[in-house]
């Protein structure tokens, strides 16, 4: 029985497997990409020349993503957003503190 909270989605076609699988590897390879900036800000306390803009919009992007995510039911899509948080969030928090 579909929740009548949700929408109705069951007409969106899901990418191929294989289309997937590369989408699943970048959000995890770009994830992983971010997290020297946040290491360099917290291990080193150097946060000269971040963008706490840019970061924040990075957060509210992933905020939105992950809301669409769960609302799709797609781990693809909202669990990756997690992590994106999460680093968004050290880096915002880091450059208040050591900007």
């Amino acid at each position: 029985m579909q929740n009548p909270n949700l929408p109705d989605l069951s007409h969106v076609s899901k990418p191929q497997p294989g289309l997937r699988r590369v989408l699943g590897g970048m959000s995890i390879v770009t994830l992983l990409m971010s997290i020297p900036q946040a290491l360099t800000i917290w291990v080193g306390h150097h946060a000269s020349g971040v963008s706490i803009l840019t970061w924040s919009t990075y957060f509210a992007s992933a905020l939105l993503w992950f809301w669409y995510g769960l609302r799709k039911r797609d781990k693809n899509i909202y669990l990756p957003c997690i992590g994106w948080m999460v680093v968004d969030t050290l880096v915002v928090v880091g450059v208040i503190i050591y900007g």
